[in-house]
């Protein structure tokens, strides 16, 4: 089989989502897979988010400090859930031949998984490790209800676990 040129899809990890479950945690794990796909030469694509709670500038808006976040790292900036609306995410894929995208990062529910199922129809191969995003509580779940939930939806149908 043949290995796919593959990326790195950081979602979110900004400081304005510092709140979310397990924030600090995750961002051990993502680190993790960044030094990975660093040892390997493999990009990594930094994805803000910039609406009315992390307006562009702010404290908010700005990647997490523990993060490893490196100046030559590709970021996008996104003014929607969903990462390719309106953005230059998926010419950037393409101009780099980047097939293979690994998923993770903040908002479960609402950014990764507009983002992923997005993916998915654009026919990019998508691949996650379980348990790589987080999200808040809400009225009718835990974070890790709606992760679980979401996981479910996702490898069933969306993306390959790894």
């Amino acid at each position: 089989m043949t290995r796919l040129a593959q990326v790195l899809v950081v979602m979110d990890m900004q400081e304005g989502y510092s709140d979310c479950y397990e924030f600090d945690e995750l961002v051990e794990k993502i680190n993790d897979r960044i030094s990975e796909y660093r040892e390997e030469g493999h990009p990594i694509i930094f994805i803000q988010n910039v609406d009315k709670g992390t307006p562009e500038g702010s404290k908010e808006w700005k990647i997490a400090k523990k993060l490893d976040y490196q100046s030559d790292d590709m970021t996008v900036q996104k003014h929607h859930l969903n990462a390719f609306y309106r953005t230059e995410l998926n010419d950037l894929l393409s101009d780099n031949d980047l097939e293979q995208l690994e998923i993770c990062g903040v908002e479960t529910e609402y950014c990764c998984n507009a983002t992923i199922t997005m993916a998915h129809g654009l026919g990019y191969q998508v691949e996650m490790i379980p348990g790589m995003t987080t999200t808040e509580d809400n009225e009718q779940m835990t974070a890790q209800e709606t992760i679980d939930f979401y996981e479910n939806i996702w490898g069933n149908h969306f993306l390959r676990f790894i």
